[in-house]
């Protein structure tokens, strides 16, 4: 029995041989050999992963699928970002309905703190962002749609019907050969002047572009244009261009600076602002009286009628910085002489609660001959009381106001609290006339926490807390009274312009060691290591939770450590987020920033605006080095 199993065990091996040996040659057996072949010939393709039925796209495989695809939405994200990890679940949701779209329409998603290049070429600045490519278009289209799954789906589908064109461009291109017809034509128009090569410009653009097809509904129109100033470089010279994007507002042949918000709803409402001149006609003296403000200044333009040379520069003046002020004009002679004043005159109204007997109600101006700028220093120069309630609001208390003193406590204008807040201020004011070069002001504890913070008395239990803040924001604290002093507070002041005050930093702890070979950097240590006027300082700025930073931080390593020997030179980096710099030279907007202070230079900082690798890095150093890198020379 046994026998007889063990043959037909031989005989079933041996059908099975005869039947391997006569495939070869079958086009079954081609099929697969070409199939190994190619799945072999494709080693080297780029692999594209899915994640919940997102293509998860690199560096490496970018353009092959983006570029090979009708149409494909690319979230740019980043792995720690909060409104990333809330948009996850809708996206998923939006791509597993669009891969059963006829035709099928992908989602796709790139870490932009991993595939930092394919980021940096679409100037990826936040997170997420969100960009549809389209085959035939030149460049992506910004996704502005609801980020939810329905709003995604509505969006990808009426873009990817064949049918679907974009609607033809809101912002006009002017030239030299169109622009003088309308600047001259449009009563109110915006005019942009940018470079192609531009960042700030091409991320502008799409907020500028959806602003423009806005405000072209309006009725009369406000038109958005753009200049290539690279192209037009004798107008971008006559109107003293010399950075981009750099927007001018153009009312007739009139020109005047754009200080607006720079997204798509702030340029629409401030563009909306513009229409008409900025004083208005007043009729009658109740009317006046109604636009007397309660807590600025009022300027109100007193005139024979408005043929006056005088009214139309203060119109203008008047156009230049209309967000600032309250403006109005009569050419009533009732109301001229019911404020005793002649015509032809400008005045700036104090408001009622912050008159005091150490300076005039109001103020006024009578060059008929003035021109527009003598105008505008006018309104400058009496735009503050003595001392008023510190606001950013309309730029009073900016950088031009420095030093300036402030006075927290609880500032309140209402009936019930309104009789204290003077009191305290009315002492103010007599040590504020004795100081006229120091700008003074009062600011309510609450609502200023930040302000309280910055100067270390957030935590303070006193009724009333002053500090000082100097040029480059360096703040002095005045140590606590028990009691309003005007001697101790006098004696602060005196201390300060005497340059006795040691000014408060926002630092970390200094390091005890330096570990590594990149120099940590706080803001306790920072004249001692980047003022160091004997040595050639590369210092990085940065933020802890920045994918850009992170991304740069083995590169930036790598580069210390080549020049480690290099003893004139210290390659540093400091956490701007929870240090500040005493010196106002080294600024960060966005992280990182990098400054290279020459050791002959250190009041001038060079900003790296290079590409982020060792070899340009060393060529910007060697450049501009002042000791380090002597034996090249050599």
């Amino acid at each position: 029995m046994k026998f007889w199993k063990l043959l037909g065990i031989l005989l079933l091996i041996s059908a099975s041989c005869f039947a391997e040996d006569s495939t070869e040659g079958t086009p079954e057996a081609k099929n697969s050999e070409n199939t190994q072949e190619s799945e072999d010939s494709n080693d080297d393709a780029p692999q594209v992963l899915e994640d919940n039925d997102v293509l998860v796209l690199t560096n490496d495989n970018f353009d092959e699928v983006v570029f090979d695809k009708e149409i494909i939405m690319v979230e740019f994200y980043a792995p720690w970002c909060g409104h990333c990890k809330a948009l996850a679940p809708a996206y998923e949701a939006a791509a597993k309905r669009l891969k059963k779209n006829d035709p099928p329409v992908s989602l796709a998603k790139v870490d932009a703190t991993v595939e930092t290049s394919v980021a940096e070429r679409y100037e990826v600045q936040g997170y997420p962002t969100i960009k549809v490519f389209k085959k035939g278009m030149a460049t992506p289209i910004d996704f502005d749609g609801p980020r939810d799954e329905q709003g995604i789906v509505d969006f990808m589908r009426e873009r990817a019907d064949p049918n679907w064109k974009p609607p033809p461009e809101a912002v006009l291109t002017l030239t030299k050969d169109n622009f003088t017809e309308w600047t001259t034509r449009e009563e109110l128009m915006l005019v942009m002047f940018y470079a192609p090569w531009c960042g700030h410009c091409k991320r502008f653009a799409p907020e500028y572009e959806k602003a423009a097809q806005q405000l072209k509904k309006l009725d009369p129109p406000v038109y958005l244009t753009k200049v290539d100033a690279t192209a037009e470089t004798e107008m971008a010279t006559s109107f003293k261009v010399t950075g981009y994007p750099t927007l001018k507002i153009f009312r007739k042949t009139k020109v005047f600076e754009y200080n607006g918000p720079r997204d798509t709803m702030g340029v629409v409402e401030y563009m909306k602002k513009q229409r008409g001149d900025a004083s208005k006609e007043q009729t009658t003296l109740k009317a006046v009286q109604n636009l007397m403000n309660v807590d600025d200044i009022t300027i109100v333009g007193f005139f024979e009628n408005d043929k006056s040379k005088l009214y139309e520069r203060y119109q203008e003046a008047a156009n230049h910085v209309r967000d600032g002020y309250t403006f109005g004009h009569t050419f009533e002679k009732s109301i001229r002489d019911h404020y005793k004043v002649n015509a032809e005159s400008i005045v700036v109204f104090n408001a009622e609660r912050f008159y005091s007997k150490y300076e005039p109600k109001w103020h006024i101006f009578t060059d008929s001959d003035a021109e527009v700028e003598d105008i505008k220093g006018f309104f400058s120069e009496h735009e503050r009381p003595l001392v008023g309630v510190y606001d950013t609001s309309k730029g009073r208390y900016s950088e031009k106001t420095r030093p300036l003193i402030i006075f927290f406590y609880t500032v309140d204008f209402s009936f019930e609290h309104r009789k204290s807040t003077q009191l305290w201020r009315s002492k103010i004011l007599d040590i504020a006339k004795d100081f006229k070069d120091i700008t003074f002001a009062i600011a309510n504890e609450e609502g200023n926490e930040n302000l309280l913070k910055d100067l270390g008395l957030d935590d303070s239990p006193e009724e009333m807390n002053i500090g000082i803040f100097g040029e480059g924001n360096l703040r002095y604290p005045m140590p606590a009274m028990e009691e309003f002093d005007s001697d101790d507070i006098r004696s602060f002041i005196r201390a300060f312009k005497q340059g006795k005050l040691k000014p408060k930093i926002k630092s970390q702890p200094v390091p005890k060691k330096q570990k590594g070979p990149v120099k940590v950097v706080v803001g306790n240590s920072f004249k001692d290591i980047v003022m160091d006027k004997s040595k050639d300082v590369l210092l990085e700025l940065y933020a802890p939770w920045c994918g850009h930073c992170k991304a740069f931080e083995p590169e930036y390593k790598k580069f210390a450590k080549k020049f480690k020997k290099e003893k004139n030179l210290v390659i540093a980096k400091m956490d701007a987020t929870a240090n500040e710099s005493p010196e106002s030279t080294f600024t960060s907007e966005g992280f990182p920033t990098i400054y290279f202070a020459p050791a002959d230079r250190k009041d001038s900082p060079v900003k790296y605006e290079g590409n982020r690798d060792l070899k340009d890095l060393e060529e910007f150093i060697k450049k501009h080095a002042s000791v380090s890198f002597k034996k090249d020379e050599l």
